[in-house]
């Protein structure tokens, strides 16, 4: 039987920021086989569309993998905590499969469209044309080398070292093929983001926005670098197993990963194409206001490689992630163990030793905590019909007030709104006392409507921090801090003065609060070595109650404190995830990971 290919029209609406009429126009059923496909340039175009809509993201989904680490609690959390728990096995990864894109089957299957793409690009009938510098032949070839690079980094940042392959195998073929070292894995993927920046433009037009350019490339060759110079890739932290070429170098100059990783961030910087968004902010400036518009406006001079979303194939992540009070569902809630990372508006650590903030725990923090967290009291958009009298000022209610009943000449306690006893949806509220504001389009009734927030990728703030990191490492610690303090600077927070230990602290920190929730942080704590110290803990809640003062009446103000939720637990071998048996027994040339 002929190979068919079912390509859909749609995704290129959801993967660009606009689309020429009579594509849209396209049977989005239609199939076509794959002999027409390659006679047809705008037919590759949509092939390589599928490979871009295969990326994964939390949006689309609605479930972040900040539930995966010390961000955030899903509700439904029984996987998630397994998973938290170092519970993973060759027969279960945990909460990690709540996405099929994050799946080893799946990615590879994401890099055979890649490979196919490579074996047929030579039939092609391109014409001569150039379109932003580029001709449509190498831009796409171009695109597809960053895609097979962007999917093989999410392999080797789950697995280590795994098989590079870049032929399409047949049903007559030879499947057996062992895995690669890191060393060669990284290699592979710095070559193929070489060849993409070479062949790409700097800025697409036109319905080609969103596509990758020559600044992703680079861009994902500086994280690739960053991640190859970290602690796990460059220690011995599994003595006793034997392919240790699978999970780290056992070889080399550790100070020239690190001048790689730098100099391939600077290469970013040094385009002068990307800028923070609303960098330079003036005094009377709502900065809380421009650091959320960074992830509502559908772009932004800071995007480096996003993927935009309409709204007929918009996201869960508004529904999944909105307070029950306004019937959304609750997940991705931030911990108190995230909220306790932003500090305080001076700069220094919030501190729940501190007496005068323990207080009053949400006044005078890092902006971008009012911009990432929905916390108790916090404004938000009006309530739906049925919770208008229950919360007359649209203000967060994860507390509960002690109310004299007279009637009854006892005490009563009311819970708000949006706490898991709610008389609106008791079901769906988050445990922890917090929600996501991040991401979440409050100008969007996510109980109807899907939102469609562009997702980012890759965005010029974790370029900066990127360098800032390895100019650390190299002990270049002034150059750090200039681009440590731009970030801190939009964000309206004091310059970073710290050096050695304390500078590399506050750069963590840092790193963990600009990037919240955007799928770095479990990356982060793996590569950094870290597991220790982030998953031996128990997580933290917030309890907020108004007391009944003496009088009968209820205090204006709550009090706020953080207690002992969920206990985690560490094992060494989840810094890497287990092949799972299935592949396993497909291939038996694969060696597992440590320790399972």
């Amino acid at each position: 039987m002929k190979k068919r290919f079912i390509l859909y029209a749609i995704f290129a609406s959801t993967l660009l920021g606009s689309c020429k009429q009579d594509f849209l126009d396209t049977d989005p059923a239609t199939e076509f086989s794959d002999n027409t496909v390659w006679t047809d340039p705008a037919l590759v175009g949509t092939f390589i569309n599928q490979i871009y809509f295969r990326l994964d993201e939390p949006l689309t989904d609605g479930r972040f993998k900040a539930n995966l680490v010390d961000e955030g609690h899903y509700r439904g959390n029984a996987a998630s905590l397994n998973f938290n728990k170092s519970l993973m096995t060759p027969d279960g990864l945990m909460g990690w499969t709540v996405s099929r894109y994050r799946s080893w089957a799946d990615m590879y299957k994401t890099i055979r469209f890649c490979n196919i793409f490579f074996s047929k690009v030579e039939e092609v009938p391109f014409i001569e044309d150039n379109v932003d510098g580029k001709s449509t032949k190498d831009r796409m070839s171009g695109e597809v080398h960053f895609l097979r690079a962007f999917t093989y980094h999410n392999l080797v940042s789950i697995y280590g070292g795994v098989p590079i392959i870049t032929e399409v195998y047949g049903l007559e073929d030879e499947f057996l093929k062992e895995r690669d070292t890191y060393a060669a894995c990284v290699d592979f993927m710095v070559s193929e983001l070489d060849k993409a920046a070479a062949l790409l433009p700097e800025k697409h037009s036109g319905a080609n926005q969103g596509r990758a350019t020559k600044g992703a490339a680079l861009a994902l060759k500086a994280r690739v670098l960053l991640y190859a110079a970290s602690d796990l890739y460059n220690t011995t932290i599994f003595p006793g197993y034997e392919k240790q070429d699978l999970i780290r170098y056992t070889s080399g100059d550790r100070r020239a990963r690190w001048t790689a990783a730098k100099d391939a961030a600077k290469a970013v910087i040094d385009l002068g194409v990307y800028s923070l968004y609303k960098g330079n902010p003036s005094a009377s400036e709502n900065i809380p206001q421009n650091l959320t518009e960074i992830f509502l406006n559908k772009s932004t001079e800071e995007d480096i490689f996003i993927k935009y979303f309409t709204t007929p194939m918009g996201q869960r992540a508004g529904l999944y992630t909105s307070p029950n009070g306004y019937h959304g569902w609750g997940t991705n809630a931030p911990l108190g163990d995230m909220v306790d990372a932003f500090e305080m508006k001076d700069g220094t650590p919030f501190s729940w030793s501190n007496a005068v903030a323990a207080a009053d725990p949400y006044a005078d923090r890092d902006p971008r905590f009012y911009s990432t967290i929905l916390y108790n009291g916090a404004e938000w958009r009006i309530r739906p019909d049925d919770a208008k009298g229950l919360d007359t000022l649209n203000r967060i209610q994860t507390g509960r007030w002690e109310k004299w009943n007279a009637s009854t000449n006892k005490m009563e306690v009311v819970y708000g709104v949006d706490t898991r006893k709610s008389t609106i949806e008791d079901w769906n509220g988050a445990y922890t006392g917090y929600y996501l504001r991040k991401y979440i389009d409050p100008n969007v009734d996510a109980q109807y409507v899907r939102q469609a927030v562009t997702w980012r990728f890759i965005r010029y703030a974790e370029v900066l921090l990127n360098y800032a990191e390895a100019c650390i490492e190299l002990g270049l610690e002034q150059e750090a801090r200039t681009y440590l303090n731009m970030i801190r600077k939009r964000a309206g927070m004091p310059d970073i003065t710290e050096s050695g230990a304390a500078l590399k602290a506050k750069y963590r920190n840092e790193r963990r609060v600009e990037l919240a929730f955007e799928e770095h942080r479990i990356f982060d704590v793996r590569r950094w070595a870290i597991g220790p110290e982030v998953y031996n803990i128990t997580t933290k809640v917030a309890d907020i109650v108004y007391p009944m003062n003496s009088d009968h009446t209820t205090a204006t103000k709550p009090i706020v404190k953080h207690i002992d939720f969920e206990k985690y637990a560490w094992s060494n071998k989840a810094y890497f995830l287990p092949i799972l048996r299935d592949e396993m027994n497909k291939n038996n040339l694969l060696i597992q990971n440590p320790e399972y």
